[in-house]
């Protein structure tokens, strides 16, 4: 069964814009999940580790499906599993949890 992902992103508090797809959360201390499609490789170590959560596309990138799906740890293990880094995560004060900058 095929669903309509703009439906979806719609209930699921998710937004695209500008190539990035950001899943807002209600639960949890990490409150923003902002994937970066024009980094994304289509890996899928994410829809791996947290397979409610994100999904990929025709075009074989991710987008998120339901960012309150799975509890802070399991969404951080998804984020930090990607190999090229295009997930975010953020805290409920907005400070960038994941990938840690590199100075």
């Amino acid at each position: 069964m095929r669903y309509d992902k703009s439906t979806m992103a719609e209930q699921k508090n998710v937004l695209r814009k500008n190539n990035q797809e950001t899943g807002e959360r209600k639960k949890g201390k990490y409150k923003k999940i902002i994937i970066d499609r024009d980094v994304c490789i289509g890996a899928a170590s994410c829809v791996a580790v947290a397979p409610g959560t994100f999904q990929l596309d025709e075009d074989n990138l991710a987008y998120v499906v339901d960012p309150d799906k799975y509890d802070d740890e399991t969404l951080l293990l998804a984020a930090q599993s990607c190999p090229v880094n295009a997930i975010s995560v953020f805290d409920e004060n907005g400070k960038k949890i994941w990938p840690l900058d590199q100075a």
